[in-house]
């Protein structure tokens, strides 16, 4: 029998020699293992339950399924295939019965709590006390105290509720690479020749002549955002709003409705078995927020700073796209186009000007330099295993050692799930035998390809995706703690693990920081003068409509799981619709489904979290603020940033840890301003 390389022991996952055969087989042994492992530890430590003798034990089983399943899971991702996708939806139930086996398992709860109780609790350190009252919180959210019935009923909800968050996530991928439209160049009229080249290079990696638009990003977003044809913006704007729908191009094809339905159903009445009034409450449980009152009064007050603003933009842009534009009626699709036209007019500026200065070659080495000056750390690319020829890995090195690793995979291809993210490969923690296993994650994007020899020319807003997704690399990276429940964002309160993500998208506007980042990609130029102030000049054109759009993501999403218990499609429109009447600006159409796509809370992890990316958003400012009062590259900040924030993961509550960096509780200020939105509530 040939060797399974999920159950071999790798620094790094064997992406070369890993096969959707693999992979059933292996962690269904590996699930065995871990049971027949913690039920002997349970037994073995009744009289003398101990740190080494136990915690740790349960943590190298936990992270040996961790890095088997890892790579999987990420490849599922990205490299989407009809095999990985049913191998990978056959361990999903496993999976599930396992977790909620653990989670429910009073022996393993009790032995916790012996250890809690113990005389040596005392003596642990900060992360080894964290992990395990918050695994003692964790035993309660898993019902572990239910009656037998309720935690059968409890592991068949969150069983199913694994299979329809994975069905969600292949509706909208599916539905996304079904949809295409095949034009002449001639119907292309006002796209900027990157975005051409992308188009043509669809339909000549199909073997056709002309140009192909697909719902991916890279590709449906220049026509959006450029194309002249007001009808073809109307056809793919269409398409890609009513993806996953009972709408549209699709109408019924992948239709994500009824996955709703199931999903909100399910939450609720999980929330109820373990004693919390609604989902949001039981997702607060482990968040920075105290209420759902709290989270809903703080979106409020943001709209309410916002939206008269909000307003004020959009009317402006539609007087914009009656007297300049020919369009007495603006509607979503024309809003992008009616946008750029709008701010190259005001600021003599548009993404096209600034790709230029952006190839991505460019664009990696300035982030390497700007990370170095932040934090003292440097970066080689090493050979190393990977899916995809696309992909690169670094190691992060510290005084010339490694202390960290990761994968980067930049842009968009067919089988790859869209929009960017960070992900664990590895996390830091301290092996049984005494060595340190170093953290490695994966970094995801799905930017426009190179075409021909030259490289990747990113745009601006795509620069500032990558600083986004590597602040979350760097959360992962720099940490120092070594228990593995807490190392990197483990442990980290939800509410604020976008915080790190957030400051560094702060260097893609800075003079010091498009310096490193920025050279033409013809004659090595940095960006010159005028361009940037134009640049920072429109950093915050229509800043309150982008709020407002956020604000409608987050309020719709709290509301829904905390106002709504077993909804029907219609009644979750309705509620969307009634959030949209209070916030947006932007006309909606009747046929928009956008519910239907939002993979974040339907098959991430932002269900009834969605507001985070605000709440966040205001420590990130506040973070930033302290280097606006000291310098954009101070080192004394940014080594006080890496120890009492990135190098402490989870191991103190974020709260603390935002104190003990700011010396005081965050304040709004920082983000309005930033925004340019008054600081004042209308």
């Amino acid at each position: 029998m040939s060797i399974n390389p999920l159950l071999e022991h790798n620094t790094l996952p064997p992406f070369d020699s890993l096969k959707a055969e693999h992979v059933e087989s292996a962690i269904s042994e590996l699930l065995e293992h871990n049971q027949q492992e913690m039920e002997r530890l349970i037994d073995a430590t009744r009289d003398d339950t101990r740190w080494d003798n136990f915690a740790a034990p349960l943590e190298a089983l936990g992270d040996r399924l961790s890095q088997a399943w890892s790579p999987v899971s990420h490849l599922n991702s990205t490299m989407n295939s009809p095999e990985l996708r049913e191998a990978y939806q056959a361990c999903l139930a496993k999976l599930s019965a396992y977790s909620t086996w653990v989670g429910q398992n009073s022996d393993l709860a009790a032995a916790y709590q012996r250890l809690a109780d113990s005389s040596e609790f005392s003596t642990l350190d900060e992360a080894q006390q964290k992990a395990i009252t918050n695994s003692l919180r964790d035993f309660r959210l898993a019902g572990v105290d239910l009656p037998q019935d309720k935690k059968q009923r409890y592991g068949e909800i969150q069983a199913r509720l694994s299979e329809l968050s994975n069905t969600f996530s292949n509706h909208v991928l599916d539905a996304t690479q079904a949809w295409h439209k095949d034009v002449e160049e001639e119907a292309l009229t006002g796209v900027p020749e990157s975005g051409l080249a992308a188009l043509k290079a669809n339909a000549e990696a199909k073997g056709l002549e002309g140009s192909r638009i697909t719902l991916d990003f890279p590709s449906f977003f220049p026509v959006l955002s450029y194309a002249d044809n007001r009808e073809l913006r109307e056809e793919v704007y269409t398409a890609f709003v009513t993806r996953a729908s009972d709408k549209g191009p699709q109408s019924g094809d992948y239709d994500n409705g009824p996955v709703i339905e199931e999903i909100l159903a399910l939450r609720q009445e999980l929330a109820g078995l373990i004693g919390f009034d609604d989902y949001a409450s039981l997702s607060l449980a482990t968040k920075m927020a105290d209420s759902p009152a709290q989270v809903i009064a703080f979106l409020d007050d943001l709209a309410t700073r916002a939206v008269p603003q909000a307003r004020e933009e959009f009317n402006e842009l539609a007087a914009y796209a009656t007297e300049s534009l020919g369009i007495d009626d603006l509607q979503p699709w024309d809003v992008g186009f009616a946008s750029e036209k709008l701010r190259e007019s005001r600021y003599a500026i548009n993404q096209e000007q600034l790709r230029p200065y952006f190839p991505a070659p460019q664009a990696i080495d300035g982030l390497f330099e700007v990370v170095n000056r932040l934090y003292g750390i440097t970066f080689k690319q090493r050979d190393v295993s990977v899916w995809h020829a696309d992909v690169s890995y670094y190691e992060v090195l510290e005084d010339g050692a490694p202390i960290a690793g990761f994968y980067l995979d930049l842009y968009s291809r067919e089988g790859k799930r869209g929009g960017a993210w960070m992900d664990e490969c590895r996390v830091r923690r301290r092996r049984e035998d005494g060595s340190l296993q170093l953290p490695v994650a994966y970094l995801t994007c799905n930017f426009t390809r190179p075409v021909g020899e030259r490289p990747a020319l990113l745009t601006h807003d795509e620069v500032v995706t990558l600083f986004h997704e590597f602040g979350h690399g760097l959360h992962h990276m720099l940490t120092r703690q070594e228990v593995a429940e807490v190392s990197g964002i483990n442990g980290v309160a939800w509410d604020a693990v976008e915080l790190p993500s957030q400051f560094m998208e702060n260097f893609c506007y800075e003079r010091e920081g498009l310096d490193l980042i920025a050279r033409h990609v013809d004659t090595g130029d940095r960006l010159p003068d005028d361009l940037l102030e134009r640049l920072q000049a429109a950093r915050n054109f229509q800043a309150a409509m982008t709020m407002v759009r956020q604000l409608e993501f987050s309020l719709f999403d709290f509301r829904l799981h905390h106002e709504l218990d077993k909804p029907s499609a219609t009644e979750v429109q309705a509620l969307l619709d009634e959030v949209r009447g209070k916030v947006a600006v932007v006309p909606h159409v009747d046929f928009n489904r956008f519910q239907n796509g939002f993979s974040h809370i339907f098959a991430g992890g932002y269900a009834a979290g969605y507001y985070s990316y605000k709440w966040a958003e205001v420590l990130s400012a506040d973070v930033f603020s302290a280097f606006e009062e000291s310098a954009v590259f101070d080192t004394a900040t940014g080594l006080r940033f890496r120890e009492e924030v990135l190098a402490r993961g989870g191991s103190r509550d974020a709260a603390e840890l935002f104190r003990a960096f700011r010396g005081r509780d965050p304040q709004v200020d920082a983000l309005l301003r930033h925004s340019g939105i008054g600081a004042q509530a209308a």
